[in-house]
């Protein structure tokens, strides 16, 4: 089997729940897996608040997860319009990988939610991008031959999954925004194959 990185912060689990869909499209591909990680809060202070070993969900990446899969899934709440501090505070310590291109020429996705419907969800997802097109990673989308894309009243855009959670998270994640994410897993799994294959 060969792995993809889905990798994420989630704060109130919407980011989360968008990444078990992705894992779950790219696992209906033949012979791809998912592999779940997480990326710890980042403290304001100088000091290490979180314990080596998250209380729940996916366990914390490291670099060997980004160097040893064939693809990456990347996710982040919207914060102001730009992905969450944990989230580029993994990403500026990947100069290792940078530098022996070991993620270059592998696919990669973007995933995000955030509270409010116009609340820079693109600019996320563009945001994210950035740094996986330096380490020349190529970026996979969601083309409007889904129809769910141009259907949906919630998440969804070409640049990636999304979903919009509500204020208080409690908007349910709405079949569309579910359809869009599993089918951006089974696309990036799809391409990773591919790109794979001697």
């Amino acid at each position: 089997m060969q792995e993809i990185l889905v990798l994420y912060y989630s704060h109130r689990g919407s980011v989360r729940a968008l990444a078990e869909l992705i894992a779950r499209g790219i696992e209906s591909v033949p012979g791809m897996a998912a592999r779940l990680r997480t990326v710890p809060r980042v403290s304001a202070v100088c000091e290490a608040v979180e314990d080596g070993i998250p209380d729940r969900g996916a366990p914390y990446a490291d670099i060997h997860d980004l160097e040893e899969c064939v693809g990456l899934a990347l996710g982040s709440p919207t914060r102001f319009g730009n992905m969450a501090a944990p989230v580029k505070y993994f990403l500026d310590g990947t100069a290792g990988p940078w530098l022996s291109g070991a993620l270059a020429g592998k696919p990669a996705c973007v995933f995000t939610s955030s509270a409010s419907q116009h609340g820079g969800q693109e600019s996320t997802l563009l945001s994210m991008m950035t740094p996986l097109l330096h380490h020349g990673m190529l970026i996979v989308g969601l083309p409007f031959s889904e129809p769910d894309l141009t259907r949906t009243r919630s998440g969804g855009s070409p640049y990636g999954a999304t979903h919009w959670a509500g204020k208080d998270d409690n908007t349910l994640i709405t079949d569309e925004e579910k359809r869009l994410a599993t089918a951006l897993g089974r696309r990036l799994a799809e391409t990773a194959r591919k790109l794979s294959t001697p």
